[in-house]
């Protein structure tokens, strides 16, 4: 396989005009599907993704109004 052509829509038996085995295609198929995880994993393992949770459990708590306080029963005598 020379040179790699990724995001290609593949048509059965050519490449630019040049004869291309299906083994080649699945290769090329494979490879950007590589890409595409190794995207996707340096975007969820970012800091900014794993912090996500704490802050919205942080706006939750600055955001929840505070209960109400039980008047006390207070014995008269």
């Amino acid at each position: 396989m020379g040179t790699r052509l990724k995001d290609v829509d593949w048509k059965p038996g050519t490449n630019n005009g040049t004869a291309t085995t299906w083994e080649n295609v699945q290769v090329a198929v494979l490879l950007d599907i590589r890409d595409e995880l190794k995207r996707l994993n340096s975007l969820l393992y970012c800091h900014n993704t794993t912090a996500i949770p704490q802050i919205l459990r942080r706006i939750q708590k600055n955001t929840t109004k505070p209960k109400k306080k039980r008047p006390t029963l207070r014995s008269v005598g």
